[in-house]
């Protein structure tokens, strides 16, 4: 450990909470810039909505949800309409202190006027969401998923999910939400945070029972009731792909604005915890995502009256340990090393194929010596160790590979990422994260998009309203400019004028193809006259 830097490069780099622990040039680190603010409840609730938006059947894992204090209004009028047209709809809703974790700050409401519009809600914004009353139950018991999942790589994407998570209890036999049992935290928060200090928690050595257990131990006992795990799996899946799909949008911006393009710089991965609750009818519902998910292997015991000590926990050691060392097996520089090694040695042996005979016979007998000795340093590692594999006895990787290897049936929801990909080609310098009125209007007419019945005095308008309302919400005051959800906003709305009579994802894939075929166009222009 280095608390105050290290000077030597190293090739990976662990930080504890972010990207901006440390200065770093070189390697490879286990924080991605701009996911710590991407995946805070209020920015997460966005990018989910935008894509809701779009795909509306797709999205559907993710409770309905207002952003507070702005959207209070417009929570109190959806909410009596709801009613209205259904009298006999009685909700619950659940409110999330946006900067929470460890279920600080939540508690559940009846009606819109519960929430606790003081001061507190004012300096400290919340996401309110339509609760689930209808959870799986095991032993009469609530609980929700950590399922852990590896972004290894931005661009390409590149996504593993662990092949077993954490099931995680409440430790109170569950009742739909009442107003007698609304505070009832461990009936309705499956928090471990929470429940490890109610007196029913129960820590257990048997990874198929107590408080916190695997998560295949609840699909085996599922499979044995007949339920299809395989489906439950493949929805698990397609859940994680098209969250983080939302997500890339932004995290691409947050990247070439501190690793640019050209520059030295760092790749990335990360770890990230995904919270998943099971509904009664095996739909997995996406809770939240976190940034920096515990990877304890311990847990705190009183052996005394205020003595405390670490006791191992066997359920989080079979899982963390597992996703740790196959993280550190796939991004390991070492074996991209061996790998060139071995590609080099095998073209050599291919060019000594091509001489002549004589010549061939004395250089082939050259190359053989130098391959065996490169193969023998390969196995042998630092000097003095005795010869072994690479990876020695490890079992096979908990990590399985799900984008690239289903892109083709999750690509066409990429639409936000082309529309991320213009506004960064516009943002004209380098290292910023706002689009500026220049750049603005240079979109807009590079790609055609002015025209008698649209101006540019009416573009400086849209530019002014979006950008204004945006900023007024409190998004990011360090820079000024148009930021990515504003001008993704602007976008949708000039697909709507331009083609009106098309749902709203073909308005935007028509005038991302639009725009593409104008700036490719200029670009060979631009080319062509460069070569002039």
């Amino acid at each position: 450990q280095f608390p105050f830097g290290r000077r030597l490069p190293c090739d990976i780099y662990w930080h504890g909470v972010s990207f901006h622990d440390n200065d770093i040039f070189s390697g490879q680190v286990n924080k991605f810039p701009g996911m710590t603010e991407m995946v805070r409840k209020i920015t997460l609730s966005r990018a989910v909505r935008t894509m809701q938006d779009l795909f509306p059947l797709e999205y559907n894992f993710y409770p309905r949800s207002w952003i507070l204090p702005e959207e209070f209004p417009l929570f109190v009028a959806e909410v009596r309409m709801m009613k209205d047209s259904d009298p006999s709809w009685k909700p619950t809703f659940i409110v999330k202190p946006d900067g929470g974790c460890q279920g600080d700050g939540i508690y559940l409401i009846k009606d819109p006027s519960d929430i606790r519009l003081t001061g507190s809600i004012q300096s400290r914004p919340a996401v309110v969401q339509e609760y689930i009353c209808k959870p799986l139950l095991v032993d009469k018991l609530k609980f929700d998923i950590r399922l852990y999942v590896l972004l290894k790589s931005l661009e390409p994407l590149e996504i593993y999910i662990a092949k077993d998570g954490l099931s995680r209890f409440c430790t109170e036999p569950y009742q739909e939400p009442t107003l007698k049992n609304l505070h009832q935290v461990f009936m309705h928060l499956t928090n471990y945070s929470l429940n490890i200090h109610s007196g029913n928690f129960i820590h257990s050595d048997n990874v198929n029972t107590g408080s916190k257990r695997t998560f295949s131990s609840i699909l085996c006992r599922l499979s044995s009731r007949g339920a299809d795990v395989k489906k439950l799996w493949s929805d698990i899946i397609s859940l994680v792909i098209k969250t983080i799909i939302a997500l890339t949008p932004e995290l691409k911006v947050y990247y070439q604005s501190d690793i640019p393009a050209g520059k030295p710089g760092p790749t990335c991965f990360q770890i990230l915890g995904f919270d998943i609750l099971l509904m009664k009818n095996l739909k997995p519902m996406l809770l939240e995502v976190n940034a920096n998910p515990s990877m304890r292997i311990e847990h705190e015991q009183e052996l005394s009256p205020g003595v405390f000590e670490n006791v191992p926990s066997p359920v989080d050691e079979e899982v963390k340990v597992a996703v740790i060392r196959d993280t550190l097996r796939l991004v390991d520089p070492q074996k991209k090393k061996r790998k060139d090694i071995q590609q080099n040695i095998a073209s050599s042996k291919n060019e000594v194929n091509v001489r002549y005979d004589y010549f061939m016979c004395y250089r082939c007998q050259t190359l053989e010596h130098v391959s065996e000795a490169n193969e023998e340093l390969l196995e042998a590692g630092p000097a003095g160790d005795t010869p072994q594999s690479p990876e020695p006895e490890l079992p096979s990787l908990c990590l399985k590979q799900v984008f690239p290897k289903y892109a083709k049936q999750f690509n066409y929801l990429r639409l936000v990422d082309r529309v991320a990909a213009l506004f960064i080609r516009f943002l004209g310098v380098k290292g910023t994260t706002k689009l500026g009125p220049t750049g603005f209007r240079t979109f807009i007419r590079n790609c055609k998009l002015s025209n008698s019945n649209f101006s540019m005095a009416s573009v400086d308008i849209l530019y002014i309203d979006i950008t204004r309302r945006w900023n007024s919400m409190g998004i990011d005051h360090k820079e000024s400019g148009m930021c990515l959800q504003a001008f993704v906003e602007a976008f949708f709305c000039l697909a709507q004028k331009k083609y009106k009579s098309l749902p709203l994802h073909e308005q935007v894939a028509s005038l991302i193809d639009f725009c593409e075929y104008h700036l490719a166009a200029l670009d060979e222009k631009r080319l062509v006259c460069g070569r002039g």
